[in-house]
């Protein structure tokens, strides 16, 4: 089952998308993702196959960044 998520996010540039990539990608979970730059809240959604949302927390603190659930 598919789950879509959304962050409310740090991550200011493409650099930043570039710094988080590696950590995303070490996740087989994570199927999708796309963090909108022009957005002011920088939102970050990621569509989750089988993980927990707290699996993607862990790696954008682990990749430097902030996040905040938006419900």
């Amino acid at each position: 089952m598919t789950k879509t998520l959304t962050y409310k996010t740090n991550i200011k540039c493409n650099g930043c998308i570039a710094t988080v990539t590696p950590f995303f990608k070490k996740n087989e979970s994570i199927k999708k993702w796309f963090v909108d730059l022009e957005s002011e809240d920088r939102v970050l959604t990621v569509e989750l196959e089988g993980g927990e949302a707290s699996e993607v927390e862990a790696l954008i603190k682990e990749a430097g960044y902030e996040s905040e659930v938006i419900v």
